[in-house]
């Protein structure tokens, strides 16, 4: 499956979770990911609960609902390898949907996971399968 023209063409609605280092889970709306040529995937984020909580514990869930009719889309099971705060690749894929000049006072941070597992939005999954 091509996550890249998956996500390049289907429209719908992305969250992320994320918890700290008690498990204290957090939720939140995000865009659809960056898929990367290295095969990771990016989100760009500001410096608040979610990016917080991946400073300790590198594990997170993205859970895709496409738009239209039933329950389709993916859920993404990602381990984060690495972040770039303010760089130029960030600002170049925030280019692409809206203006790229950095915003004064508000740091950004491109948060990159490797891809652990792609699963249906929704049906029975085993732990043998993960």
């Amino acid at each position: 499956m091509d996550l890249k023209k998956y996500f390049e063409s289907t429209e719908g609605t992305g969250i992320l979770a994320t918890a700290d280092d008690h498990g204290r889970v957090d939720v939140a709306i995000y865009s659809k990911p960056h898929i990367m040529e290295e095969g990771a995937c990016a989100f760009i984020m500001a410096d608040r609960l979610t990016h917080q909580n991946l400073q300790v514990n590198d594990h997170a869930a993205f859970l895709f609902i496409e738009k239209g009719p039933g329950y389709n889309g993916k859920r993404l099971l990602l381990t984060k390898i690495r972040e770039e705060q303010d760089s130029e690749r960030l600002y170049s894929i925030r280019s692409r949907k809206r203006p790229a000049q950095k915003e004064e006072g508000k740091i950004r941070f491109l948060v990159f996971f490797k891809i652990d597992n792609v699963l249906p939005l929704v049906g029975a999954v085993k732990l043998s399968d993960l």
